[in-house]
C-alpha cells in the first residue's frame, strides 16, 4: 500500500498538471468531447483516494459533480475549454480532500450535493414533460 503522504503528493502533482499547466483544457482543444472525458478519467483518481481514506460520501459526490460539470460544460467547443481554464475541478477537488481531514462534510457540501439533485430530477421532469406532450401530439 503506498504511504498516504506520496498518494497525497501524486494527487497534487496530478492536480496541478491538468489545471495549472492547463493539460485539461488542450486535451479538450485537441480531442473535442473525448478529451474531456479522458480528462475527468484522470481527474477519478482523487475521488479514488478519497474513498479509500474514506471521506464523507457527501464530500466524495461533491468531488464527482466537480468532474461532472468540467466534462458537460467541457464539451462545447472554446466556451467550454475556457471554463476548464478558469473552473479547475481537479484543484478544487485536492483542497476538499486535504481540507477535510476529518472526513466530515460541511453544510455547504450538503447545499452543493442537495441542489445537484434538485437540478437532475428537475431535468428529468423536463424530460418526461416532453415526452409525455410529444405522445399528444401524435
Amino acid at each position: 500500500m503506498p504511504d498516504p503522504d506520496r498518494e497525497l503528493a501524486r494527487v497534487r502533482t496530478i492536480a496541478r498538471v491538468m489545471d495549472s499547466y492547463l493539460v485539461d483544457p488542450l486535451i479538450g482543444f485537441v480531442l473535442p468531447g473525448i478529451g474531456d472525458v479522458i480528462g475527468s478519467l484522470i481527474g477519478f483518481y482523487t475521488v479514488f483516494v478519497a474513498f479509500k481514506r474514506r471521506v464523507s460520501p457527501v464530500i466524495i459526490a461533491r468531488m464527482i459533480l466537480n468532474l461532472g460539470l468540467d466534462a458537460v460544460l467541457g464539451i462545447i467547443p472554446l466556451v467550454g475549454d475556457a471554463f476548464d481554464i478558469g473552473f479547475k475541478a481537479n484543484l478544487k477537488n485536492v483542497d476538499l480532500l486535504t481540507q477535510r481531514r476529518t472526513g466530515r462534510a460541511t453544510a455547504r457540501d450538503w447545499l452543493v450535493v442537495a441542489g445537484a439533485a434538485a437540478a437532475y430530477l428537475a431535468v428529468m421532469a423536463l424530460v418526461v414533460w416532453g415526452v409525455v406532450a410529444l405522445f399528444r401530439a401524435l
